[in-house]
């Protein structure tokens, strides 16, 4: 399933990576996920671990950008910086993040990873972490290329099953980047079998 060896308990080299957890791909917002805010209550938690390095990476737009319908892309306005919908869910404990991520900030360019165009690469290294825990929004956009690139950046990345949520757009997109995750070395845990 992985080449992997995921060890069930989490030390000072792993870093939890919490995407896009935000107002606009919640229900009630501009892109909202299905039960996107279901899985605040398992991020919480993991926000609440002291061993963890906690990362919260956001869609930070400029109001024209290139991933927008008035520009030919493929989804409505959202997250656009600075406005309600950017922020990330209210229960959310994004006060507990060590380091916020602002990704697709320039207008021309599509940025669904937390990788992309980010120091989050540099950061996790000069903060000797090994391995990464990625959870969010949406399992089959910016949850799969976090996960992708956070593999082609040498890093061990877990997939924490129960606390991400697809969009869908094609029925079974969500099964099919699982599928691809762990295809690329990506193992695959539910957040309650990681120990403190």
């Amino acid at each position: 399933m992985s080449d992997i060896a995921a060890g069930p308990a989490a030390g000072f080299e792993d870093a939890l990576v919490v995407v896009d957890l935000q107002n606009d791909f919640c229900p009630g917002g501009a892109l909202a996920v299905s039960e996107g805010d279901l899985i605040v209550p398992l991020v919480n938690r993991f926000f609440g671990r002291p061993r963890f390095f906690k990362v919260a990476t956001r869609d930070w737009h400029p109001a024209d950008h290139i991933s927008f319908e008035a520009r030919g892309g493929l989804w409505p306005s959202h997250c656009v910086a600075e406005t309600p919908g950017a922020r990330f869910h209210p229960d959310m404990h994004a006060d507990r993040a060590d380091l916020v991520i602002s990704k697709g900030a320039l207008k021309d360019a599509e940025a669904y990873s937390g990788f992309d165009g980010t120091p989050l690469a540099a950061d996790l290294r000069s903060r000797g972490v090994r391995r990464i825990f990625v959870c969010g929004l949406a399992t089959d956009y910016c949850v799969r290329a976090t996960a992708l690139d956070g593999r082609s950046e040498g890093f061990e990345v877990v997939v924490l099953e129960d606390a991400i949520r697809a969009v869908n757009v094609k029925s079974g997109d969500g099964d099919r980047a699982i599928r691809e995750m762990l295809g690329a070395g990506c193992a695959l845990m539910k957040s309650v079998d990681i120990s403190e």
